[in-house]
């Protein structure tokens, strides 16, 4: 059997439906409560008191000639139809009728009746053409029973009782359905017009087309899913960017040393070379370029497992001051290569909980930035003071000074100010992306500040170990 799929906008015309259908049912069972439930119990209520009432009146004696004209004169006075008669047998002919199909009396009723309490007639009568209730009301004498009253009236049809409600009802009904048409229209233009531009946007979007917009005017649920998509948009329109800056980044980077691969080993296969020193050199060429190749590779897996979290932190107390001095004992070297002086400002107390190999890397990588892109002969501030409750590293030189709108882009991967990508500062462009990712794996905090006067400086605070009471 074939499942019968409905639409969003089907299913609220259904429940729409399904309302309308539940509001006519429910009017129709509460008319007919009030119909059952307050018109015959209020008649049958009087009914009972005007018999009771009447009977007690004539509970002495005989049932004279005088006592059936009062009675008869309370039948013309009344709205009910009243009898009166000396016993069961004359009621049958003066009420020849058969209520329910049924005869008026019965051998239970006849009992009840002879015990002194009244009995309660109710049903379809054919010669009226309409329900009559009515009640029998035995009249005790001074020993026994003398008589018997019989109080009656045809019932009102249900469209008798309501007639003067009927043209109420009928226009407080069409009023009700014309306001929750125009409301329910209102909602369906509120609700599925957005969503037919979000369907037809969610299209364009699996598409590759990331540009388009929708309107979010409105506060409600639907002007926050617009909103919530426009920023999915804007999120997947970024990492398109990222994803294409991406890919003409690892060509450009892949395609330099491979190049220099592929050139010098021709020249070695040809011997296009003079001299051994010569093909020396183009070895060594060869292994610096496999090595610069090596490393990215190694520095993008690094950096995805790092993302990812697939890396386990080995967390311990680790006095921070330690791991700083022996990652600046690396670099003697290349600060006199540049002629650099080395300002220090170090408190050697601080611990932190850290994975030691980590946060060396994070020491050597801003520390080799900061060497590569500092002017000869100038100055690098190393820092490491308590602040707070955190310990903060800094870095700081007086060489290329980025600009405001780089700064924010400081940290993505292969990302670098020098536009031109020239090959004298070497690198993959993925350190300062690995030293951000190890800073938010300890849960520091990366900030990087760049100006003319101040020099370009780089900010990591670790949480300082607490001490336990």
């Amino acid at each position: 059997m074939k499942k019968i799929k409905l639409t969003f906008s089907k299913k609220i015309l259904l429940l729409l439906f399904a309302s309308m259908g539940f509001t006519i049912l429910f009017s129709s069972f509460f008319i007919d409560y009030l119909y059952s439930k307050i018109y015959l119990s209020s008649i049958e209520e009087s009914i009972i008191y005007e018999g009771q009432r009447t009977a007690s009146h004539y509970h002495y004696g005989e049932l004279s000639d005088e006592i059936i004209e009062k009675i008869q004169w309370y039948n013309i006075i009344s709205e009910y139809e009243v009898l009166v008669v000396d016993d069961l047998e004359q009621l049958s002919s003066y009420f020849p009728y058969k209520v329910n199909y049924e005869t008026l009396v019965d051998a239970d009723d006849r009992e009840t009746l002879e015990s002194g309490t009244y009995v309660v007639k109710e049903g379809f009568v054919e010669e009226f053409n309409r329900e009559i209730i009515g009640a029998i009301f035995p009249i005790k004498g001074e020993d026994e029973l003398i008589g018997f009253i019989y109080i009656y009236v045809p019932l009102a049809a249900l469209r008798d009782v309501f007639q003067e409600s009927i043209p109420i009802l009928v226009f407080m009904g069409i009023l009700f359905f014309f306001t929750l048409f125009f409301v329910m229209n209102h909602f369906w233009q509120s609700i599925f017009t957005p969503l037919k531009k979000l369907q037809q946007q969610a299209v364009e979007v699996s598409q590759g087309n990331y540009a388009g917009r929708l309107e979010a005017n409105s506060d409600d649920e639907i002007g926050q899913l617009s909103k919530t998509f426009n920023l999915m948009s804007d999120s997947l329109e970024k990492q398109e960017e990222r994803k294409k800056e991406f890919t003409s980044n690892i060509v450009h980077e892949l395609r330099t040393p491979l190049t220099y691969i592929r050139g010098y080993t021709e020249a070695l296969k040809q011997k296009n070379y003079s001299t051994d020193a010569q093909a020396d050199d183009y070895l060594t060429t060869i292994e610096k370029e496999s090595a610069r190749l090596n490393k990215l590779i190694n520095d993008l897996i690094e950096l995805n497992h790092l993302q990812e979290n697939f890396y386990s932190l080995d967390i311990q107390p680790m006095a921070i001051a330690q791991v700083l001095f022996d990652t600046i004992d690396l670099f003697s070297i290349h600060l006199d290569e540049h002629a650099l002086t080395l300002e220090l400002d170090i408190q050697e107390d601080l611990i932190i909980n850290g994975d030691a190999q980590r946060i060396q890397q994070v020491f050597y990588n801003v520390i080799d930035n900061a060497i590569k892109y500092s002017t000869t002969k100038g100055t690098v501030y190393i820092g490491l003071t308590e602040k707070k409750d955190t310990v903060q590293f800094q870095v700081r030189n007086y060489g290329i000074v980025i600009d405001h709108e780089d700064i924010g882009r400081i940290g993505e991967r292969f990302f670098r100010t020098d536009k031109a990508r020239t090959r004298t500062t070497g690198g993959t462009g993925l350190g300062l992306s690995i030293v951000k990712e190890i800073t938010r794996l300890h849960d520091g905090h990366f900030e990087l500040m760049s100006t003319k006067t101040d020099g370009t400086t780089v900010s990591i605070q670790l949480p300082k170990l607490k001490e336990e009471v």
